[in-house]
């Protein structure tokens, strides 16, 4: 049977797994799911069709699914889903999508520090870390392993590649491609996250490969579609290549380059 301390609030239709916890003075709606071994701290508010994957943890005053802030909002409880083992600290807020047939999704294994927004309709992958005060607009899309650092903000609909690492107070208005780093306002692109990716197991030779890449599409004077072209016939085969591609190839907003100067 779930441990629910006699101050929570837990509304006729919630479901809660029988081993999950909830804690002092939390809330839960009529349409919320807790799964197994998740832990609701205290003071925690979670409503709307939300679903709290297992062994997530919300820590105290985290507020996950209430209403966006979307002035095109027309009421109706949009889903919000919680990937498995997604630790939400200390009064970061995470709103449901805009329209009841849309989500906001946060994958496995994130890490949203406190005070962290993740608006309306945005979509994170897994092993995410949005550091202290991050700010998501709405629809922004965020890649697996991406590391976001504090006090950044994000415009909406703004897309962040897979294994990017952003540095701390940065404004990031457009598209940043996968495997890149980046900090500042204005955002400078200085090269590829090599730390990172040797830190999760990525061979030298992909690593090498990424940073010929890098050089190719941003340093070469090629119009885009002719480095696109060259990069896919000088990497046949390699995913880590095509994933970059592919996020070039759909990017809406544009993409942050580098500085003159900016590394490999």
């Amino acid at each position: 049977m779930a441990k629910i301390d006699p101050s929570a609030r837990i509304a006729s239709g919630a479901e809660i797994a029988e081993d999950a916890v909830v804690g002092p003075w939390c809330q839960v709606g009529p349409n919320v799911r807790i799964g197994a071994g998740a832990v609701l701290d205290s003071m925690v508010l979670v409503e709307g069709r939300t679903e709290i994957g297992p062994g997530c943890r919300l820590h105290h005053g985290a507020v996950v699914g209430t209403a966006p802030q979307d002035l095109k909002y027309r009421g109706g409880e949009a889903r919000v889903s919680i990937g498995a083992g997604t630790v939400i600290r200390e009064y970061a807020t995470v709103n449901r999508a805009t329209d009841e047939h849309e989500s906001t999704v946060v994958g496995k294994n994130n890490l949203i520090m406190a005070y962290a927004h993740v608006a309306h309709n945005c979509r994170l992958g897994d092993q995410v870390i949005l550091a202290n005060s991050v700010n998501l607009a709405g629809h922004i899309e965020v890649g697996d392993w991406a590391i976001i650092g504090g006090v950044t903000v994000v415009h909406q609909f703004a897309k962040i590649g897979e294994h990017v690492m952003i540095g701390g107070g940065s404004r990031v208005p457009m598209d940043l491609a996968p495997y890149l780093k980046a900090a500042g306002s204005p955002l400078r692109v200085t090269g590829i996250n090599s730390i990172g990716l040797e830190r999760r197991g990525f061979s030298p030779e992909a690593i090498s490969n990424l940073k010929r890449l890098y050089r190719l599409f941003f340093r070469s004077s090629l119009l885009l579609k002719d480095a696109v072209a060259k990069i896919r016939e000088e990497f046949p085969g390699s995913p880590e290549v095509e994933l970059f591609l592919s996020f070039v190839e759909r990017s809406e907003r544009g993409l942050h380059r580098p500085s003159r100067h900016g590394a490999a």
